[in-house]
């Protein structure tokens, strides 16, 4: 028995028949295990809307965020009506959908007139919206079916930082206020669901734990609460050998060690959030990745065993990056420092260098952006890091280029330099920028020009096939 913790993303509960499938899980796995707690993702495409609104929001564009709530609000509500709840439920969550959506449209009507210090707390403040919307919706279902079940805001649990928009949990005042809020519920018998990807800061003010952060939610609430295990429900069979958007005979992963699931997230893996891993490495905590739709599927399992032998290579992930290069060699911390700055403040995240390599009259120092920063990101920053590359004359000699990072993923692969000889052998014809092998020994990232990134996944992960 013991507890579970399960995670359901936006695509796993859009629609009725989704909802379907998650009250089936939980009427299955109520009768296995001692307590469950579920974290609930924003509707698909939810969060994306509510950006936008914002946006629309802060240029003073009334007539368009309101369009855009007034398609939420018809959305949520055609969902409930679809669904086989009692008058009063239904009743109840249509008041819930219109309180909420009311304060947001409050606060979207000031957000022209905010300082720039104040804006980003009100986009947090918004775009969270659509979790408590689905929460409420779920916990309805399962009352309906005779499960004793409530929504909790986790602004109530998950105490951050005041780094709004990509906030990070202080894990020890948050196990505080779970101690404080939410086991009592689950100690009588109740079961929660939370609002995944949102916080508050000590004072109260909410925060959001960046893009697909309900991943994070679901971790620190099992690391707070001592669970057993951690399932994430989606609408993809497990992890993946690669995107399979991308490469069509992409095949599930039945296991991988907690170090490759990080490697994986942090270059490009769009099913969990980079940042939720490290918590439950530390306690040891198993993590599973399932598909809501074919539950009785095994889906993979991210566990502190050692790591097969058998297949050097595991997967194959891409994501989009920026190179930039300079004809001379020198010191390249001002760079570093402005590009740092600037993705922070197009994106809410802290840039990581990924490869700087200098000879005797050239520079490179590339960096990727992370999943997280939304899919304007690319163009954002680059647009933004371009003009004050131009205004700083330490860096105007810097020129800037998208390019994309291919990286191959699987444990020891230090321990493997034919696996690695390979994939540089594969990519002959395909001009390579830069490449690094990972201080994890888990991955060997490439850096190639976007036009070539395509062609470079597809070679690798027939590699990938391959040795499996």
């Amino acid at each position: 028995m013991g507890t579970l913790v399960m995670k359901f993303g936006g695509s796993s509960i859009g629609t009725t028949t989704a909802l379907t499938q998650v009250l089936s899980i939980v009427l299955h796995e109520r009768e296995e295990w001692d307590r469950l707690v579920l974290v609930a993702s924003a509707l698909d495409g939810v969060t994306d809307a509510l950006i936008e609104a914002a946006h629309l929001a802060q240029l003073g564009n009334q007539r368009g965020y309101r369009r855009i709530i007034a398609n939420l609000r018809t959305r949520h509500l055609a969902l409930i009506e679809e669904l086989p709840l009692s008058t009063t439920e239904r009743t109840a969550i249509q008041a819930d959908i219109d309180r909420l959506l009311f304060d947001m449209l409050d606060v979207y009507q000031n957000m022209s007139q905010m300082a720039e210090a104040n804006l980003q707390q009100a986009f947090d403040a918004t775009i969270g919206v659509g979790e408590k919307l689905s929460a409420r919706i779920i916990a309805a279902l399962l009352r309906q079916n005779e499960l004793r079940s409530v929504a909790i805001d986790s602004t109530s649990l998950l105490i951050t930082d005041e780094v709004y928009g990509n906030a990070s949990p202080n894990l020890a005042l948050t196990k505080a206020q779970i101690t404080e809020n939410l086991l009592p519920i689950l100690e009588r018998g109740i079961i929660p669901v939370v609002t995944g990807f949102i916080g508050a800061t000590k004072s109260g003010k909410p925060t959001t734990l960046g893009r697909g952060g309900s991943d994070y939610t679901a971790s620190v609430l099992g690391v707070c609460i001592n669970t057993n295990e951690i399932w994430i429900w989606t609408d993809v069979d497990g992890m993946m050998s690669a995107d399979p958007r991308e490469i069509p005979n992409a095949r599930v992963i039945p296991a991988l060690s907690y170090e490759e699931v990080a490697e994986m997230a942090y270059f490009g893996a769009r099913i969990l959030h980079a940042r939720m891993i490290g918590p439950l490495r530390e306690q040891r905590i198993p993590l599973r990745v399932k598909n809501v739709f074919k539950p009785q599927q095994s889906g993979t399992l991210i566990h502190n065993l050692p790591p097969e032998r058998s297949r050097p290579i595991k997967a194959v992930t891409s994501i989009p990056g920026l190179a930039l290069m300079t004809e001379r060699s020198g010191v390249i911390s001002p760079i570093s420092a402005l590009v740092d700055k600037t993705l922070f403040m197009t994106a809410h995240n802290q840039a990581d260098v990924m490869i700087s390599s200098q000879s005797s009259t050239r520079s490179l120092v590339c960096f990727l952006i992370p999943t997280s920063a939304g899919p304007d990101a690319v163009h954002t920053t680059r647009q933004t890091l371009e003009e004050n590359l131009n205004e700083n004359p330490e860096t105007q000699a810097w020129t800037i280029q998208p390019v994309s990072i291919v990286t191959a993923i699987s444990a020891n692969l230090d321990e493997f330099p034919q696996a690695m000889a390979n994939i540089v052998q594969v990519l002959g014809g395909i001009r390579i920028i830069a490449m690094a092998q990972g201080p994890s020994n888990c991955s060997l990232s490439l850096v190639v020009d976007t036009h070539n990134a395509e062609e470079t996944l597809e070679r690798i992960h027939q590699l990938v096939i391959s040795t499996g």
